[in-house]
């Protein structure tokens, strides 16, 4: 089921207070909330204490400083002297070379690029949370601990894809992971399970869980819970199954192995006039075992950073709001044979990272008959910066453009009979542009590395399409079985290139590659 299948529970206006800037969630007593869906059913929302509000509201700067800075040694340790990385023999030589030479464009792989170093960005945003800053100023100290890192912690000049990539990323995993590790912790607890309970909140969330121990909270027993936001509405599905991926159009072959999903939706989508950055967000992870193919394929997050409910009616509902989103696709090769008689696509069919996309976006809830719900959603965004897959241009670990454009994203999810039958239909389109290509007649020879640095790659425009569907059945209780296709499509178009194809030239060569993928799936819904 999609990351966006519909709420089986979600609750209507809470009473809310503001503090420092930031909506929360407050009381001190339990609440009961009616379904939207009109199935009569009643779901528990447990609401935040009001000293736990209070305690954790507090901000502790040269703490949250302190752990920034800690982690950037720590991690610069790391890599000097257990992996001696090349790029770890700093020097006051090295930094001060960084300041004069200013930012530039890298090379390495588009997983550590448009993955990684937005995690990294996730434990300097964490800094911040953890020692009661929100979620506007926790990002300062994601850009701080981004710009320390850049600046002085490698001796490679400072990346201008990081410093944006690392702190806008970051702050969009940060959240999720921070209110994620809200829902764990129990200082009520005791015992084996509070030892549980703080363990898996560390692993969620790092920088959260070593707060926690500085401070003493991972033991102390108190009355409350110590949760930010309580528990709200929130559904959790994980899905473990088998999936067959294929190649469209160039006959090269198959794939099947493993593959598994975790998809979360958490807060209410139709609440009233929301101020609370990360209040309802989506979040979907794909993982797979195929020979070839990375671990990680996918990552989706959309958070909400504000709304406004337009309609609210037993059978409409309807929200407009501004969204952020982070969105990351890879793939390798299915099989590398080409046929050198024409001029195919790269031997991988797609890679795209957008971690920096912020839009608008509408909800959109119908009950047109009491055994039918229909969930709906459309966004449109800015991606001010993104990475995809290219053809031809290839230094180091590079093998993508940078660029920026737009998406559009939409779906629809129909359930039937309180969702013993369910359909998913989404579709999401990418636009990017790469702005600053090098010249067709550059002198390759005339650079140390003997091809174009500093670049954001061929100049082109690309399309990328991602269209999905699935199909549900209630088995028994919280379990589905689930079956369903997707099809990526990716279409770049180079600006004042000339390749060689055998016995002819091409000129601006437009490039396409499809990758039909399915899966059928056991789904667990918690």
């Amino acid at each position: 089921m999609s990351l966006y299948g519909a709420m089986s529970a979600a609750y209507s206006q809470i009473s809310h207070t503001v503090a420092d800037e930031e909506d929360i969630f407050f009381a001190t007593t339990y609440g009961a909330i009616r379904n939207k869906d009109d199935s009569g059913v009643v779901a528990s929302v447990i609401l935040p204490d009001s000293v736990d509000v209070a305690r954790y509201g507090k901000k502790h700067f040269w703490r949250a400083a302190g752990e920034t800075f800690g982690f950037n040694i720590g991690l610069w340790a790391f890599d000097r002297y257990v992996l001696k990385g090349h790029y770890a023999y700093i020097s006051w030589n090295t930094v001060k070379e960084n300041f004069r030479h200013g930012f530039e464009w890298d090379d390495d792989h588009l997983h550590t690029n448009m993955f990684d170093h937005p995690y990294n960005g996730s434990i300097f945003f964490n800094a911040g949370r953890s020692n009661g800053y929100n979620f506007w100023q926790s990002e300062l100290f994601a850009i701080g601990g981004s710009a320390m890192w850049e600046m002085c912690m490698e001796r490679e000049y400072p990346s201008t894809n990081d410093i944006i990539a690392t702190p806008i990323g970051g702050a969009a995993i940060g959240e999720v992971l921070y209110r994620a590790s809200d829902l764990i912790i129990d200082d009520r607890t005791s015992g084996a399970e509070r030892f549980g309970r703080e363990l898996a909140a560390f692993v969620v969330n790092p920088m959260r869980g070593l707060t926690r121990i500085i401070t003493g909270d991972s033991w102390r027993r108190r009355a409350s819970s110590g949760r930010n936001f309580g528990i709200p509405p929130i559904r959790v599905e994980l899905s473990m199954g088998g999936r067959l991926i294929t190649l469209w159009d160039n006959d090269e072959g198959t794939k099947a192995g493993v593959a598994a999903e975790i998809d979360i939706e958490y807060g209410d989508r139709y609440a009233d006039n929301s101020r609370a950055p990360y209040d309802y967000f989506t979040f979907m992870l794909e993982m797979q075992g195929i020979r070839s193919q990375p671990l990680l394929s996918r990552v989706e997050i959309v958070g909400r950073l504000l709304s406004k409910q337009i309609i609210d009616r037993p059978d409409l509902n309807l929200n407009i709001g501004l969204y952020q989103h982070f969105d990351f696709f890879d793939s390798d090769t299915i099989h590398a044979e080409r046929n050198p008689s024409r001029l195919f696509p790269c031997a991988v069919p797609y890679k795209l990272g957008a971690p920096a996309s912020v839009g608008g976006g509408v909800m959109l809830r119908y009950v047109p008959l009491p055994m039918m719900r229909i969930d709906g959603f459309v966004h449109f965004n800015g991606i001010a910066l993104a990475g995809i897959l290219t053809d031809f241009y290839r230094d180091y670990h590079r093998n993508y453009n940078w660029g920026s454009g737009f998406a559009m994203k939409a779906g629809v999810n129909f359930s039937l009979w309180d969702d013993r039958f369910s359909l998913m239909l989404a579709n999401q389109f990418y636009r990017i542009y790469t702005w600053n290509g090098y010249a067709p007649e550059f002198d390759w020879s005339t650079t140390t590395e003997g091809k174009p640095v500093n670049i954001q790659g061929d100049a082109s425009n690309s399309i990328f399409n991602h269209f999905e569907a699935s199909l549900s059945y209630r088995l028994w209780r919280s379990l589905f079985l689930t079956g369903g296709f997707d099809m990526y499509i990716r279409n770049t178009h180079y600006d004042g290139m000339t390749v060689s194809n055998g016995q002819s030239m091409t000129v601006n060569p437009i490039i396409e590659s499809k990758q039909l993928g399915f899966h059928l799936m056991l789904k667990y819904r918690f």
